[in-house]
């Protein structure tokens, strides 16, 4: 289970933090071979008919506000987040878009010394709003169920943000709060968690 450090990365519980947090929220990502996390076993209900699983590439809020979705590893033991605040970061330790249990949790920067981040807009996302991930030839659509601020230490502990029991989720991270120069960043995460409206569809072309 992970949790994010200053939005900038996220950190196994206990682990030295590798990472440093910038003004904006922006991160210095470690010199460290990436070392994935083994998946933790899923348990969860099974949804009948939704055999397509995939990586999702791009992701679109409300507005059709869209962005490209890199690969999150976990580096030294953190979940580094793209250094490029204008893209997020898909963790590849959780679950994939199509999958019948488990967080797909994709993070990103609320901003940085360059400006606002792609998920500043996470901070006006509300309960019914619809979110869709792609890879390009599939899709799937997301309706956002809860909109909540957390306490940075409390994100691994006290949330199932990065759980991978239970049935398929959506979970979008990003910072919130007071920024707290002295104290590594802000002071908490919000979290949108959102669940499928139905199964994967083709892109139309």
């Amino acid at each position: 289970m992970l949790s994010l450090v200053g939005c900038g990365s996220a950190a196994l519980p206990g682990a030295v933090a590798g990472a440093s947090s910038s003004p904006g929220g922006g991160a210095t990502t470690p010199a460290a071979t990436p070392s994935p996390l083994p998946s933790p076993a899923r348990v969860g209900t099974a949804a009948p008919g939704q055999q397509i699983w995939f990586r999702p590439t791009s992701i679109t809020l409300p507005g059709r506000l869209t962005t490209q979705v890199d690969i999150a590893s976990t580096v030294d033991g953190h979940l580094a987040v793209p250094t490029d605040v204008a893209h997020v970061g898909w963790w590849d330790g959780g679950a994939k878009a199509g999958e019948s249990f488990g967080s797909m949790v994709i993070a990103g920067h609320v901003d940085s010394v360059g400006g606002l981040g792609f998920f500043a807009k996470l901070l006006s996302m509300k309960v019914g709003d619809d979110v869709t991930v792609s890879d390009g030839r599939h899709q799937l659509t997301y309706r956002v169920g809860s909109v909540v601020e957390v306490k940075k230490g409390v994100l691994a502990t006290g949330t199932s943000a990065f759980a991978q029991t239970g049935n398929h989720r959506l979970t979008l991270i990003t910072c919130a709060g007071t920024y707290d120069r002295g104290n590594g960043g802000y002071e908490e995460n919000l979290v949108v968690t959102a669940t499928p409206t139905g199964p994967v569809t083709a892109v139309r072309s």
